[in-house]
């Protein structure tokens, strides 16, 4: 068998390809809905449903890559002319059905790649597919989109592959002609072939029908962002000699060894300082932050839950300390209690005064066991014990 394509026949590779990207396909549509029903609710779940997340996304940047490569043959090598040539209508929904097949042979696991590289919090993809994508930020926001895009593109390819497959087996018992043999090893016989006409039909029909699937994912709301829990109530005012104008407390944790990063938008300081004070202790500092207002990629909501910040029962935590000066800097010495589990802390952070604007930065490494935070996760290959806190602020006396 000829590994090249000829007017009447399809050659070797064309045929490799085509039933590469088969099998990859229909292994990856019911690997992604398993792994989007597998449960979750301990560390041993969890850690099965990222690896089916994981094999899903691989599999799915395979299927670009093969794509591509499939596409780029097909431009080199002449088409076998349509076995149907004489029945217009036939001839245009399997040429429209072509054009569909290699556009979502890009656009299903591109969008899906770009959904995966703007999110965070994410069961990776594996070596030697990077996580992130040039010009993609990280994004709540186009994370969603394009995950909205990936699912409304994904029912185009499901139906066209479902009438791809009802036509072929028309042709082969019904019609009784060679289309689907054409595609099998071997080189099966066939008669005199129109020579192929080239049209843009198809590819406006397949347009047509790509824009009519993204109008009504947009109807149905797909693309719209969830709104997700209700907001956190604000924290109140607190009085303090240092009023805090700006800053930041953020945390970073590996979760299926990658980085997720995140930040609590609500939290008060009530502040004491005073930088001539004698002896070590030149003030003190009562920090209540708001949990529910923790953003923390694609996690978000579940770390509300009760196995982890347990955001209902426990809505603040609360750091109390002293502020210290010794030879060796700054340091916030006192405890964090979180979830109701108190533990002794020491943050050391720089410190710098101008009249009377104060700016500092602290970084400290906490692990979520003291706190019971997660506990069902136990594996720190699937969520980290350690999480970074990095605390930045500025107030004015």
């Amino acid at each position: 068998m000829p590994l090249t394509n000829n007017a009447t026949h399809y050659g070797g590779i064309a045929k490799t390809l085509h039933w590469l990207t088969a099998l990859l396909i229909l292994t990856l549509i019911p690997l992604g809905i398993i792994a989007t029903d597998a449960p979750f609710s301990s560390s041993e779940e969890l850690a099965q449903k990222a690896w089916l997340f994981s094999l899903h996304k691989t599999l799915g940047v395979t299927v670009f890559f093969v794509g591509l490569i499939r596409i780029l043959w097909a431009l080199t090598q002449p088409k076998p002319a349509l076995l149907n040539a004489d029945k217009p209508v036939e001839s245009l929904l399997a040429e429209t059905a072509h054009w569909l097949l290699y556009g979502s042979l890009v656009l299903v696991p591109l969008t899906g790649w770009i959904h995966h590289a703007a999110a965070e919090g994410y069961a990776p993809i594996w070596w030697p597919f990077g996580q992130n994508l040039p010009f993609v930020p990280k994004s709540p926001e186009l994370s969603h989109t394009f995950s909205a895009l990936h699912g409304i593109l994904e029912k185009v390819l499901m139906f066209t592959i479902i009438a791809h497959v009802l036509g072929a087996i028309k042709h082969h018992f019904i019609d009784r002609d060679a289309t689907l043999l054409r595609m099998l090893p071997g080189y099966p016989a066939t008669g005199p072939l129109d020579k192929p006409r080239h049209s843009f039909a198809p590819l406006g029909v397949a347009l047509v029908i790509w824009a009519a699937a993204l109008g009504v994912g947009a109807g149905l709301g797909l693309f719209k962002t969830p709104e997700g829990a209700a907001p956190a109530p604000e924290l109140a005012a607190v009085a303090s000699d240092w009023t805090v104008t700006g800053g930041d407390i953020k945390i970073s944790i590996k979760q299926m060894g990658s980085t997720v990063e995140g930040h609590f938008a609500d939290w008060t300081a009530a502040i004491t300082y005073d930088e001539t004070a004698e002896g070590e202790v030149k003030g003190n500092t009562e920090v209540t932050i708001s949990i529910p207002s923790l953003t923390l990629g694609t996690v978000s909501d579940q770390a509300m839950g009760p196995d982890y910040f347990d955001a209902t029962t426990h809505p603040t935590a609360v750091f109390k300390a002293d502020l210290v000066q010794t030879d060796a800097g700054n340091q916030a010495v006192g405890t964090l209690s979180i979830k109701g589990y108190e533990q002794p802390i020491t943050l050391p952070f720089d410190l710098t005064i101008e009249g009377d604007t104060a700016t500092a930065n602290g970084t400290v490494t906490l692990d979520r066991r003291n706190y019971h935070v997660g506990d069902a996760q136990s594996d720190e290959g699937t969520l980290g014990f350690s999480v970074d806190v990095a605390i930045s602020l500025t107030a004015t006396r």
